[in-house]
């Protein structure tokens, strides 16, 4: 089973604060994810979710947990269950602290902190070059997508699909 983690950027004005309207936005974002993605207002996460954020978690800046998982969920979710599709909603605010946390951070210095363990929890056959690499390529795009977004004054609502 594949897990993807979906950013999308939107007007601020764009977002209801409402789990079933967020919810089909994103299955209809996920569905052209391609062209918004080539339009730089969409980016995705395969799998590597947890251990890009474990990474960022390693610095001190409070900002390092927006870009991955930061963000509020939207109002009615439900309350008895895990939310299908998980969402959650970043504020242009949270959107501008990503954004310069991302600009800001050495990726080699978190690397230097976190990537032995990430390496090892991909388990044998994994070289670290290619799971650094991995991280690298995420880390690159989403400081590209937080800066195209922080730029145009976006909020980001994020679909984990399964």
């Amino acid at each position: 089973m594949s897990h993807h983690l979906h950013l999308r950027a939107v007007a601020e004005t764009d977002v209801k604060d409402d789990h079933a309207f967020l919810a089909a936005f994103m299955s209809t974002a996920w569905d052209n994810h391609e062209v918004e993605c080539a339009a730089g207002v969409a980016d995705s996460i395969e799998k590597d979710s947890a251990t890009l954020h474990d990474l960022y978690g390693t610095s001190a800046d409070d900002a390092s947990r927006l870009p991955v998982y930061g963000g509020r969920p939207p109002s009615g979710a439900p309350a008895d269950r895990p939310a299908d599709p998980p969402l959650t909603v970043l504020d242009p605010a949270g959107v501008r602290g990503a954004a310069a946390f991302l600009t800001a951070v050495s990726f080699d210095e978190l690397w230097s902190a976190a990537g032995d363990g990430i390496h090892a929890s991909f388990g044998p056959g994994w070289s670290e070059t290619l799971v650094r690499e991995i991280h690298l390529g995420h880390h690159g795009g989403l400081r590209a997508f937080y800066g195209r977004a922080a730029a145009a004054g976006h909020a980001v609502v994020k679909a984990g699909w399964s």
